[in-house]
């Protein structure tokens, strides 16, 4: 006996995959085929594994369940540990993809979006970028020709969250997209993984806006081209997983076991996936699909890909900026 397919099941716990190449590797695994209306490239680097998939028509964007666009994923397992020079590399691999979704001139403005809760740690990751982010759109009415061609505009916030404010976090990024008038948002959160592995070790770019909270079943406005009249451009990085994918996970393993066990097989031989499902849910209950997991350490993960997102974010849009003097900027 089988569980049914992982797509199925998620469907059936109303758990929904942040990560664009977490849904593009099921449904292509569990099809056998290629994706109609979709495009995927891989780059293999020493230091990271670049997933680049775009979805170019209605066809790929039913089948993948997101707006037409270009989801980038980096894989970086080294950002778990504590290795400046690696750090240094992916911040380097970062910068380049995100600049090239950028459509830079001379004056082209950026407004930091940080999304999250500052008071719950793995929320964090957006306020953390944001307090790391060089802001400059002051600077350019008081010294103006000493960051000319060195700088663009940027600005930054941390908006919080509804539970915080009172106030959707897509009416406040709103205002200030009409008073400010960005050329671009880049708006910063913390996902929900499909897999363990992915937590704190996986960043993914889109072009495609953000629905804050939409990982953990927090449907807000989204962010996106159309509700704020600007480009959006999101970055994240998965620091949660839904405790029904690690008791799933778990079951698939010990399905794998009974191949070589024919006394365990032989137990389950009568049960049904239905059975399972129940199982499950009574073992997640009281909170069911909502049950959210994430590893002690998540504040050093936070720490750590927040570092690295600012400075590729620094070092992407700022020409005065680069690998060897972006720190002198900060202090």
């Amino acid at each position: 006996m089988k569980l049914s397919n992982k797509s199925s099941f998620l469907k059936k716990m109303n758990i929904s995959l942040d990560l664009a190449v977490e849904a593009h590797d099921l449904l292509r695994g569990e099809s056998g085929q290629e994706i109609a209306g979709v495009i995927m490239k891989k780059e293999e680097l020493q230091e990271a594994t670049v997933t680049a998939i775009q979805i170019i028509n209605a066809k790929g964007e039913k089948e993948l369940g997101r707006p037409k666009g270009n989801y980038i994923t980096i894989d970086a397992p080294d950002i778990k540990e504590n290795n400046y020079q690696q750090h240094n590399k992916i911040v380097a691999v970062l910068a380049r993809h995100l600049a090239g979704l950028f459509n830079f001139k001379e004056d082209t403005s950026f407004l930091i979006v940080g999304l999250g809760n500052w008071q719950a740690t793995p929320d964090a990751l957006g306020p953390k970028v944001v307090e790391k982010i060089m802001v400059t759109r002051h600077l350019f009415h008081y010294t103006p020709e000493e960051i000319e061609g060195k700088m663009r505009q940027v600005s930054a916030i941390s908006p919080g969250v509804l539970g915080l404010t009172g106030i959707e976090t897509a009416e406040v990024i709103r205002g200030l997209v009409e008073h400010v008038r960005p050329d671009y948002v880049i708006a910063i959160d913390a996902l929900a993984a499909g897999a363990l592995d992915r937590i704190g070790t996986t960043i993914q770019l889109a072009d495609t806006g953000i629905n804050p909270g939409s990982g953990i079943g927090n449907h807000r406005k989204g962010l996106n081209e159309e509700t704020l009249g600007c480009k959006v451009i999101a970055i994240g990085v998965p620091t949660v997983v839904n405790a029904a994918i690690i008791a799933h996970k778990t079951i698939e393993e010990l399905f794998e076991q009974m191949e070589s066990e024919p006394s365990l097989a032989k137990i389950y031989q009568q049960e049904n996936e239905q059975v399972l499902m129940n199982v499950m849910q009574k073992a997640l209950s009281p909170y069911e699909g909502s049950l959210m997991v994430t590893p002690k350490e998540v504040d050093e993960l936070i720490e750590r890909s927040a570092k690295i997102i600012a400075a590729a974010i620094n070092q992407s849009i700022h020409p005065g900026i680069d690998s060897h003097n972006f720190e002198t900027y900060l202090h």
